[in-house]
């Protein structure tokens, strides 16, 4: 049979005509009664249901470029207005030698 388990006759099926759609559920337990309403204020301030909100929220939250400074220019912009640490390290009392990994 050309039938699938829901009816769907697959005979038209073909790779020329045949669009795939995969769709994502995500359900959020427990969620701040706070939050929902900011989400959906936030929502109707952009016109939108608060489904496509969230949609829009996650993609942007996930297509943001990388920061190309790296990590620690990125921790020097973030925390350098605190100052750095003065550490006093005591001197090394043994010659450097490299590890014996055969114990």
């Amino acid at each position: 049979s050309n039938h699938s388990a829901t009816g769907f006759d697959l005979s038209s099926l073909s790779p020329s005509n045949l669009a795939l759609t995969i769709m994502a559920a995500l359900s959020v337990r427990d969620l701040d009664e706070t939050v929902r309403e900011r989400l959906r204020v936030r929502a109707a301030e952009h016109g939108r249901s608060m489904e496509a909100e969230i949609r829009a929220i996650l993609t942007e939250a996930v297509s943001a470029p990388a920061d190309p400074r790296g990590l620690a220019q990125t921790l020097l912009a973030r925390f350098g207005e605190f100052g750095g640490l003065d550490l006093e390290l005591p001197a090394r009392s043994d010659a450097p030698h490299a590890a014996n990994l055969s114990q």
